[in-house]
């Protein structure tokens, strides 16, 4: 008689585990009747129905809460971020350093600068409308195609010397460069209270800096606000402000900070550094 400690051959095991997959004698698979894995099956299958169901009910029912064109919650900011072209970020925040003699050193922001604007060319610009007014473009219906609302053009002539068409290298080999400043999108946002924001750049600790702002005196235009949101504005191109820098001394550093001014627009936020406005370092060798 075996004792209850005995092991078991290699055969022995493997005729169990036959018997466990398919038991001749009870009809039994893998420990259950056949009618036992319809059941099972179909009680697997309902329930998995049911909560296939109630997921996608509760998914519907909040989706219908929702307004498309409004989100419910917006970011606490209360000025729009304000972003630099090129967009080189070194050790200690944005840097623009290269030497007017190796081509090479500056390649590298015009190249920036074309993929950029490459979204202000008059072709990509076709689904917008020319607008001319100086105060806010309020839309309160949907009256564009597609069920949308209009958004204004935006091509890059608009920055004349610093479009890249006039001079493809954006007067980096001359020592003047052009850089491109850029407000980011918040819904519903009106900024300046009717009188349009414009952007001031100066040098820290230096000499006064001279700038030529394209368009003229900087300004962003009102007829550009308010920002609708995605689904309302789909073609929606930011408007733009770029800065030729006039006088900078060659093989010494600057330090400079472009605001946007304009009323309900701060740049005192010191947990937001771009809050408003962008600093930069900027170095031009000989």
């Amino acid at each position: 008689m075996a004792t209850l400690n005995e092991k078991k051959t290699c055969s022995q095991r493997m005729e169990n585990f036959q018997r466990f997959l398919w038991n001749p004698d009870t009809g039994q698979l893998m420990g259950r009747t056949l009618i036992n894995w319809v059941w099972i099956s179909l009680y697997y299958v309902a329930f998995y129905v049911v909560m296939t169901g109630l997921f996608s009910l509760a998914i519907y029912s909040l989706m219908r809460t929702l307004n498309p064109y409004t989100p419910d919650y917006q970011d606490q900011l209360k000025s729009p971020g304000v972003t630099l072209r090129p967009d080189v970020y070194g050790e200690k925040g944005l840097e623009i350093y290269y030497n007017i003699s190796q081509q090479s050193s500056w390649d590298g922001y015009i190249a920036t600068l074309q993929n950029f604007l490459s979204a202000y060319n008059e072709t990509m610009q076709q689904g917008n409308i020319n607008c001319t007014r100086e105060s806010y473009y309020f839309q309160t219906t949907f009256d564009a195609p597609n069920k949308e609302k209009y958004s204004c053009k935006f091509t890059k002539d608009i920055l004349e010397n610093c479009s890249g068409v006039t001079d493809p290298t954006f007067g980096f080999p001359e020592g003047r460069p052009c850089l491109i400043i850029k407000m980011n999108r918040i819904i519903n946002f009106l900024p300046g209270n009717g009188t349009a924001p414009r952007v001031n750049c100066t040098a820290l600790d230096a000499s006064p800096l001279e700038v030529a702002y394209y368009p003229a005196n900087g300004t962003f235009s009102l007829h550009y606000f308010p920002y609708y949101g995605l689904k309302a504005q789909p073609n929606y191109t930011n408007p733009l402000v770029a800065v030729k820098l006039l006088n900078i001394s060659l093989n010494k550093e600057l330090h400079i900070v472009c605001r946007v001014i304009g009323t309900g627009i701060t740049s005192d936020n010191p947990h937001d550094p771009y809050e408003g406005k962008v600093e930069f370092k900027i170095r031009i060798q000989n």
